[in-house]
């Protein structure tokens, strides 16, 4: 994948794959711009790139040297559109510590410009001799890149497209599957989708193809539920879903998305439409998170939550993100201008889902109003899982300005926060709440629950389970302790008497 992603940064309009079950190798060749003399000498330096973040998929100067790994040697072959000769070198893992390279003599294997990187590989039994198996993994991981619906959304990444050759012939196109919902995203009032994709439902499904896969400029970056944050009660639902701005937000193993400052608000406002979209549909299938139960006294929860919100947004401006959603598809966001909460400038994001056909979108899709833009926060747990990256680590890249939040300058809007509280019921799962949208759902088959209601402390569980559900959008995982604290001094503050209700 690593390899591969390489190659699509380099402009390639063909990748050529090649195993060799007798020799022990995996060849992969491109016909990108190549690398010039002193980019090939870099290119064996651990984390040194030369690329920029959100303009393709590899930024973080690891891709091939994760080859060193698996191979005893590794082959790279290169040349550019100026050059009529090849440069070549030879690269191996001495020990833990070195991994010495030194120039050859081209082994003569590309036509023309591009690039060439041949593993030697350690384990002769090695999955990536089997043809099969790199065919397998090319269509899982790029899958956006077989499919005809993503053309003209990845066409600014690819204006020529992009063809996969394994052992010699194609690697075919996905054929269109019957039975296709197709999910769009706009940003603003444009008509032309920020984000394209389909869900389908198959009583057959196996289990790796269950729920949402996310991709960026072809790249699939996850799959399932978890990172969406929806799970339906019905298991047979899956989809695929391609937003190459999110290429801006990816954390450095590329395997989930930083979820702070404001590449991190770019990220989630781009899943809270998709939240929306996915709900829709599933609402339409007969299976939504809208049948939650929804006790009188959650009303009166709601009041103090807002009170709660607006008094915390100074501090924690990633609680902005938490707008009161309109049926039809259509919500505020917080996008774009002046991070700051003094100066910001409204946008809008909208989640739609329309029937699949090959008609254009419609020009006139509802797109909501602005709020103000957050400036921060993290998933709970999220830096702790293997490569998930925080601000400190822009240091391993090039120092670049932060991306402008996508959105429209116009007139500022008045704060207007609002949260909903339902419950529903999820045994296997140890979270006392979770967020969906702009609704926290408390889990009633939690423990905790049972107990907070027989001793009548349901009031107190719901705050918690809340606070805690914020936490993950408001702040880093080491301010949520902080958070949590403050929002349950606002909570209680709010219910004392004589205290004023907003």
């Amino acid at each position: 994948a690593e390899t591969v992603a390489n190659a699509l940064d380099s402009g390639a309009t063909s990748v050529r794959l090649h195993t060799d079950p007798a020799a022990g190798t995996f060849t992969v060749a491109d016909d990108g711009k190549g690398m010039s003399r002193r980019s090939l000498s870099n290119y064996h330096d651990l984390a040194v790139t030369t690329k920029q973040r959100g303009r393709g998929i590899g930024f973080a100067g690891v891709g091939i040297k994760l080859g060193l790994l698996l191979s005893h040697e590794v082959v790279t072959e290169t040349r550019t559109p100026r050059t009529r000769t090849s440069l070549a070198t030879s690269w191996r893992l001495a020990s833990r510590t070195r991994a010495p390279w030194r120039w050859i003599e081209p082994p003569g294997l590309l036509d023309g410009a591009g690039t060439m990187v041949r593993l030697y590989l350690s384990n002769p039994l090695s999955p990536l001799t089997d043809r099969g198996f790199v065919e397998a993994a090319l269509l899982r991981h790029f899958e956006t890149l077989f499919h005809g619906d993503f053309d003209e959304i990845l066409s600014e990444s690819y204006p020529s497209g992009v063809r996969f050759f394994v052992n010699g012939p194609e690697v075919p196109r996905t054929a269109p599957t019957p039975g296709r919902v197709r999910i769009e995203v706009r940003i603003g009032r444009q008509r032309k989708p920020s984000g394209v994709g389909f869900l389908r439902r198959d009583p057959d499904l196996a289990d790796e193809e269950r729920g949402v896969a996310i991709s960026t400029m072809g790249k699939v970056i996850g799959r399932g539920w978890d990172w969406l944050g929806i799970v339906p009660t019905v298991h047979d639902v899956s989809g695929l879903v391609e937003v190459p701005a999110l290429a801006a937000a990816l954390t450095l193993n590329k395997a989930d998305f930083i979820r702070s400052g404001p590449r991190g608000a770019t990220f989630l406002a781009y899943r809270k439409a998709l939240q929306e979209a996915v709900a829709m549909q599933l609402e339409s299938w007969g299976d939504s998170p809208a049948d939650g139960r929804r006790p009188r006294r959650a009303r009166s929860l709601e009041r103090d939550l807002q009170s709660v919100l607006s008094d915390l947004a100074g501090n924690y401006p990633l609680l902005a993100t938490l707008v009161e959603r309109t049926r039809g598809g259509q919500r505020r966001l917080p996008l774009g201008g002046d991070p700051s909460p003094a100066g910001v400038a409204p946008g809008a994001i909208a989640g739609l889902a329309v029937p699949d056909t090959d008609s254009a979108p419609s020009a006139d899709a509802p797109a909501g109003e602005g709020a103000p833009a957050p400036t921060g926060g993290q998933d709970i747990g999220a830096a702790a899982e293997t490569g998930a990256e925080s601000e400190s680590d822009a240091g391993r890249e090039a120092a670049l300005p932060d991306p402008p939040l996508p959105g429209t300058r116009g007139r500022k809007a008045p704060q207007r926060l609002g949260l909903r509280v339902r419950f529903g019921s999820r045994p296997d799962d140890p979270a006392l709440g979770w967020l969906v949208e702009s609704t926290v759902w408390v889990n009633e088959a939690h423990p905790a629950f049972g107990r907070a209601a027989a001793s009548r402390s349901e009031g107190y569980h719901v705050a918690l389970s809340v606070a805690m559900a914020l936490a993950a959008v408001a702040v880093e995982p080491a301010r949520a302790r902080e958070f949590v604290g403050a929002f349950l001094a606002r909570w209680g503050e709010v219910g004392r008497p004589g205290r004023r209700k907003t």
